[in-house]
Parts: C-alpha cells; structure tokens; sequence
C-alpha cells in the first residue's frame, strides 16, 4: 500500500457534492430536501454558479403521480 491509500487527502470545513455539475464544492447552497420515511431527510447542495439556476421547492418532475 502506499502513503496516498493509508493517508487519504481529508477535505477541512463543509463540502459538499454539487447536484448540477457534481463537483466538490467549498461553498456549498442548499438546493432540495428529500424526505426519508424512516429517520431524517437528506438535503441536496448545489455549487453557487448553479444555485442560481434551481428553482426553490419540488418541481413538477419530482411530484409523485397518483391514480385517482
């Protein structure tokens, strides 16, 4: 093994995945919430080029059809 695999880079402060372009990013904007059914929802960060370009809450995409 080498020193790269016993030492992995650690990343300091809040990172996050960016759900648009899914890079790494040191400033992270809350883009979603999805709720869990059992235990807590988990939220979706957005890097802030691309935070703009989300529209806030659910869009129609992710409402769930139903059958009446």
């Amino acid at each position: 093994m080498s020193a790269q695999e016993w030492f992995p880079a650690v990343l300091a402060g809040h990172v996050a995945l960016c759900v648009v372009c899914e890079t790494y990013t040191r400033a992270p904007v809350p883009a979603r919430w999805i709720p869990s059914a059992s235990g807590p929802g988990t939220t979706l960060y957005a890097c802030p080029e691309h935070a703009t370009d989300l529209a806030p809450g659910p869009t129609p995409d992710d409402e769930l059809e139903c059958e009446v």
